[in-house]
């Protein structure tokens, strides 16, 4: 191809490229090269993460010891907070409003903390996970690595900080008279369940958060009328004897209220199976492997939109 010019000279065209027609996949295709950040296969991604668990480990450490690294006390807000909580719940739920009907008062304290610490494991780590990439994104884009294994670590962490409390826990119910038991063991395998539950549930809320950055804000009130409806602070049953039976079916069987049960079950000699809901270990189960699966893969769908626009 020829071009006349304005003195009557020839001048060669550029001559047809090869990739002339090609559209942008077929590009691609022909050189090789593949979508930065591209959300691999599920079992490839389990894999990563897998690979990273050192990392995941090794950062929700950090964040435990920063967390009160300003504070004077340090590490023993991580006790304390939780059981202050416990105090002002004892003084307007249970010394005000009554709210200990149908509870012995040598049980009732050690059911109060029970409830307000594990049900504060549940809280915190959903709180994290709605922040875990909106509050990280100068990580998720500066480093390659499966997105998931941040709210994993914010579960992680609050499991960690759960650990620390169990030690007044521990201490609360002995003093109210229930003395370690082959029945404390069953502790382990609750825990194991609300820590799944737990995570799966961060991670939704992570994928959530990372596009709605003010539902951080809305979060609290979910929360605090999550817990008000869970008994941490009154026995279901009792409260709502007059009530149809279907609505405390709906509250005994929430996750939230399972878990505690399972744990003041385990950890209360005054505290009997006739307090529990029917088949509460599948049920704690089925919470577990449902919100599980279905958070991880609810985050995994959205594995190459996190940190970007």
């Amino acid at each position: 191809m020829s071009d006349t010019t304005h003195d009557g000279g020839v001048a060669l065209g550029t001559p047809p490229s090869a990739d002339e027609g090609l559209g942008p996949a077929q590009l691609a295709a022909k050189y090789g090269l593949t979508v930065s950040g591209a959300r691999p296969g599920l079992f490839e991604y389990v894999r990563q993460l897998w690979g990273r668990r050192h990392f995941i480990l090794a950062f929700s450490r950090a964040k435990l010891t920063a967390q009160y690294s300003q504070a004077k006390l340090g590490q023993l807000w991580q006790v304390v907070t939780p059981l202050l909580n416990a105090c002002v719940y004892y003084l307007i739920f249970g010394l005000i409003l009554g709210t200990r009907e149908g509870i012995p008062d040598d049980v009732f304290v050690p059911f109060l903390v029970t409830g307000v610490f594990v049900f504060t494991f549940t809280q915190s780590s959903v709180m994290a996970g709605v922040r875990s990439i909106s509050g990280n994104l100068g990580l998720v884009r500066a480093l390659h690595f499966p997105r998931a294994s941040l709210p994993v670590s914010f579960s992680l962490q609050q499991l960690q900080q759960l650990l620390f409390s169990m030690i007044v826990l521990v201490t609360v119910a002995i003093i109210f008279g229930s003395y370690p038991s082959l029945s404390w063991l069953l502790v382990i395998p609750a825990l194991i369940l609300q820590f799944v539950f737990n995570t799966g549930l961060a991670l939704i809320m992570a994928r959530l958060g990372s596009k709605t950055p003010d539902l951080a804000q809305l979060m609290p009130f979910i929360m605090r009328t999550w817990m008000y409806a869970s008994g941490v602070m009154f026995s279901i049953p009792v409260m709502l004897k007059d009530k149809p039976q279907w609505i405390a079916d709906v509250l005994q069987y929430n996750p939230a209220a399972v878990y505690m049960d399972l744990v003041r079950f385990a950890m209360i000699d005054g505290y009997g199976s006739e307090n529990l809901p029917d088949h509460v270990w599948a049920v704690g189960l089925g919470w577990a492997l449902l919100l599980g699966a279905v958070g991880f893969v609810y985050f995994w769908k959205a594995e190459e939109r996190y940190g970007r626009g």
